[in-house]
């Protein structure tokens, strides 16, 4: 509840601050909490059934994303590509079937907060686990976290 509220608070005091600029804090709302839809929509890798991404080592097979195109996900948004503040992130993870395509990456921050790349790296693992035990199907938490992953830490996270 608390993280909620802290990110209701948070969202209403910076929702219309574009664009991403590398020379905030983290803790300054300018910096992408969430993925900007029109550059990162999510982009689901046709390959990833329910029964590859559940295979033990599925995504060493598949994870490939050249260091141009992370350089390019930077430039995209805005953002130092040296910086160490960010990592270039699957917004539907591998592990849930998602693609290397630059239309499913952006730069997540590992210093934000209320949100960061750890707590979305929780619930991919969460989501990941969920699938493969068929509580969620493949296809509903790849929507779940391509629409506001936020939204789904919240509604799967807190259980």
């Amino acid at each position: 509840m608390k993280k909620l509220l802290t990110l209701l608070m948070f969202s209403v005091c910076t929702q219309a601050q574009t664009p991403y600029s590398p020379m905030q804090t983290p803790v300054q709302s300018k910096l992408p909490l969430v993925q900007d839809r029109n550059l990162t929509p999510g982009t689901v890798d046709l390959k990833g059934t329910k029964n590859s991404v559940c295979t033990i080592g599925y995504t060493k097979t598949v994870r490939n994303v050249p260091h141009s195109i992370k350089r390019k996900v930077f430039e995209l948004y805005n953002i130092d590509p040296k910086s160490d503040k960010f990592e270039v992130d699957h917004l539907i993870s591998l592990e849930l079937g998602g693609s290397n395509d630059i239309t499913n990456l952006w730069p997540q921050s590992y210093t934000t907060f209320p949100w960061n790349a750890r707590d979305k790296d929780a619930l991919e693992n969460k989501l990941h686990k969920m699938v493969c035990k068929g509580e969620i199907s493949l296809t509903d938490a790849q929507n779940e976290i391509s629409s506001d992953w936020t939204k789904a830490y919240l509604k799967y996270m807190n259980k």
